[in-house]
């Protein structure tokens, strides 16, 4: 049984403010689904907790509202934008304490961040993870 849902993850307060269609086209479905089967799932089988998922999926124009990763040509670089990421906590536990499990949790992954300690950004690259590890804010 999957906890996971595709609607979840391409729901986004800011793109039904904005009255922006949010659909993924079929690649970046695809990765939503690798995500969750090969890495979310996995890791809330092993957590036994709900993992409260605040951003999924984000097309270039709920990108550039929400301040995503960018280039200098102001192109979207965030594996939001490919259906490869996920931001998301748990609830009792720290920021750092979600982020110790992972690490130890044999899930795979491709980046793991601690942004603001406020959310983990968490991210799947089938056949490309690079076990990235670190903080930012």
């Amino acid at each position: 049984m999957l906890n996971f849902t595709m609607n979840e993850l391409i729901h986004s307060d800011t793109a039904a403010k904005n009255n922006i269609n949010n659909m993924p086209d079929i690649t970046s479905l695809d990765c939503m689904l690798n995500l969750i089967v090969e890495c979310l799932q996995p890791l809330r089988t092993k957590l036994g907790k709900p993992m409260i998922i605040t951003s999924g999926y984000r097309n270039k124009q709920v990108n550039k509202l929400v301040g995503g990763a960018v280039d200098k040509n102001g192109n979207p670089t965030s594996q939001h934008c490919k259906g490869q990421a996920a931001d998301f906590y748990v609830k009792g536990m720290t920021i750092q304490q979600v982020i110790d499990f992972v690490k130890k949790s044999g899930v795979e992954y491709d980046q793991l961040i601690n942004e603001y300690d406020k959310w983990i950004h968490i991210s799947y690259n089938k056949g490309h993870n690079r076990k990235q590890c670190f903080k930012i804010g």
